[in-house]
């Protein structure tokens, strides 16, 4: 099996930021084991700003980007030589891979991507992978190596991702709180029910909790791949999640067919900047598949947006059909809404092209 074993901050780092040898050790053995039953493992590690805290002094978490991602810099360079230095103990090699979302979205990169893992992993070598927060051009978003371990597993063809990190999976009540709280097991399709059980935020080391686990888990399966959430801390975490063992943690199941990468990532990692609304007649043809939406079909359009942004495609109702990557402006979309490709000359009418468009389940 190829897989992708995931770990938050709150499972690499103590209290006060400083990297956990023990839990790298920890993490490390675990991985060699793997390896040693025949498993292929890509690592993707969180951690590196709050290892750069300390390093620089700096007591809490900054919220400038810039500041962000020079913390980042240097504590990066404290995660990947911890990581070495505890894989090279079981004779494991670790090779440094820093991704970024448009190694998704554009095909010769996600190309590249994809060629260079599979040349590191007939090497012998066990990749670990960070989102590259350095030269990011946005700030530092909430929850990214989570998605990134999802997209990574489908680009590498795992069929295996494990989210690893401080509570042992989604519960069905916040044991904060809750005394009964009691652990779910198995999940087929993540709702908004589910969604609202998994709230917000985790620690202030971290930049995401269990709700952004559970979208990682919900990509994952969208991309035809088996996702655990399981507790960093808990002995043989990875092999249980491997077998597939009773209690390691939260499993959603993987959809029977799986998008890929551009359209998972338009689907779940792209906010969308406005919303389209069509009538039922363009609704039933999008939900249908293999079809662009047209602005024949366009009855609304809500929110400023530019060609390229991604929409939320609704019936007049409210109900999300699909979600896309608009060819037009809010603005022009409104003067040529409703009207046939015919009238518009040299136009085509095309508002959202059937390649940048992903229908979502009802």
């Amino acid at each position: 099996m190829r897989l992708v074993a995931k770990y938050g901050t709150s499972s690499l780092t103590d209290d006060a930021g400083r990297i956990d040898e023990a839990a790298v050790a920890k993490a490390a053995a675990e991985i060699a084991a793997a390896r040693a039953a025949g498993h292929e493992v890509l690592v993707v590690t969180s951690g590196a700003v709050a290892a750069g805290l300390p390093v620089l002094g700096i007591g809490t978490r900054p919220v400038d980007a810039r500041t962000l991602q020079a913390v980042s810099a240097v504590g990066q360079a404290q995660l990947v030589q911890t990581w070495s230095r505890h894989l090279a103990t079981h004779g494991l090699v670790a090779g440094q891979v820093l991704l970024a979302p448009l190694d998704f979205m554009v095909r010769s990169q996600y190309l590249h991507a994809r060629a260079t893992t599979d040349r590191l992993l007939e090497l012998g070598v066990v990749p670990v992978v960070n989102e590259n927060d350095v030269i990011a051009d946005d700030e530092i978003r909430f929850g990214d190596n989570d998605r990134i371990a999802a997209l990574l597993a489908q680009l590498a063809g795992c069929e295996l991702v494990v989210l690893l990190t401080d509570t042992p999976g989604l519960m069905d009540a916040d044991p904060r709180v809750a005394a009964h709280a009691s652990l779910i097991e198995e999940i087929v399709a993540v709702d908004a029910s589910l969604e609202e059980l998994a709230g917000g935020t985790g620690t202030d080391r971290g930049s995401g909790g269990m709700a952004s686990k559970l979208a990682a888990a919900k990509m994952a399966a969208w991309a035809g791949v088996r996702a655990v959430i399981a507790q960093a801390d808990r002995p043989d975490v990875l092999a249980d999640a491997i077998v597939g063992a009773s209690g390691v943690g939260t499993t959603v199941l993987p959809r029977a067919t799986g998008l890929n990468a551009r359209k998972l990532w338009i689907a779940f990692a792209v906010a969308p900047a406005g919303t389209v609304v069509v009538d039922d007649g363009a609704a039933a043809a999008i939900a249908g598949g293999g079809r662009s939406l047209l602005a024949a079909g366009v009855v609304d359009v809500r929110g400023s947006f530019d060609p390229g942004d991604a929409v939320e495609v609704t019936r007049p109702d409210g109900q999300v059909v699909a979600k896309g990557l608009v060819a037009v402006g809010a603005e022009d979309l409104r003067g040529i809404a409703g009207r046939r490709s015919s009238e518009l000359g040299d136009r085509d009418g095309e508002v959202v092209h059937v390649d940048d468009l992903v229908v979502l389940p009802d």
